[in-house]
Parts: structure tokens; C-alpha cells; sequence
């Protein structure tokens, strides 16, 4: 009989305290105010670039030229540079292939629709993630 009380007295208490807790409509967030100053860190860093030093973040880069020559990717690398003066372009070498990429996209869509004005000059392209320099 005791204990059927106390078990009574602990679901009356466990709802009351459940039904003060939860107010329909209202949602309480807390935080450490740390967060904000950290989050406006990150903001200040992506808007101002330091001279001498680039912030690499993850992206997408458009491959327009892979080859044997070295002579013939630096060739390649001249001509892009001529029809897209404002756009960087990048030579990797992965033996045997040398290859030309370009672009600094931070969306594979954004890649895409360079990718679309590059077709009447390229006709083997890709797009791939890697990393890029945020400007």
C-alpha cells in the first residue's frame, strides 16, 4: 500500500514538472556566447584576405587539358589565359600526364556553368573537387 503510494506521488510529480517544462510554441535556445565571437571570426576571415597568405577551402576545379608534352600543356595554359584573362589556371603533374586545370569554383554548379562556356574551345572536360584558393 505504501509503496503504491509513493509510486503515485512520483508520476504526479514527473507529469506536473513534464507539463511546466514544455510551453507550446516557444523554443528556448541556449548558447555560449564564445560561439558568436567565433562565428565572426570566420566571417571577418572569408571577407579580408592578408597579402602572402590564401585561405584554401574545399571546391571544384574544371580539367580542360591532360597530356603527354610539357610544352604543349604550358601552350594550352597560354591560350586559356588569353580567352579568360581573370580566371586561374593550374599544371599538376601525375606521371606520365600532365594536366591543366582551371577555375576556383566554390559550387559544382558554378564549375558547371564555366564548364558550358568553355565547349566551343574544349571538347574533353571534367570537373573535380579538390581544393581551392577562396578570393
Amino acid at each position: 500500500m505504501f509503496r503504491k503510494i509513493i509510486i503515485g506521488l512520483l508520476l504526479f510529480a514527473a507529469s506536473f514538472l513534464n507539463a511546466a517544462a514544455q510551453e507550446k510554441g516557444r523554443v528556448v535556445v541556449v548558447k555560449d556566447p564564445k560561439i558568436d565571437s567565433l562565428i565572426a571570426k570566420r566571417l571577418e576571415l572569408n571577407k579580408s584576405t592578408v597579402p602572402g597568405k590564401s585561405i584554401m577551402v574545399s571546391g571544384f576545379r574544371v580539367q580542360v587539358f591532360s597530356g603527354l608534352d610539357r610544352q604543349q600543356v604550358y601552350a594550352e595554359q597560354t591560350k586559356f589565359k588569353s580567352r579568360f584573362p581573370g580566371t586561374g589556371t593550374y599544371i599538376t603533374y601525375t606521371q606520365p600526364n600532365y594536366r591543366l586545370r582551371v577555375g576556383d569554383f566554390r559550387t559544382r554548379l558554378e564549375a558547371e556553368k564555366f564548364m558550358n562556356e568553355l565547349k566551343k574551345y574544349y571538347s574533353s572536360m571534367f570537373i573535380f573537387s579538390e581544393l581551392i584558393i577562396l578570393r
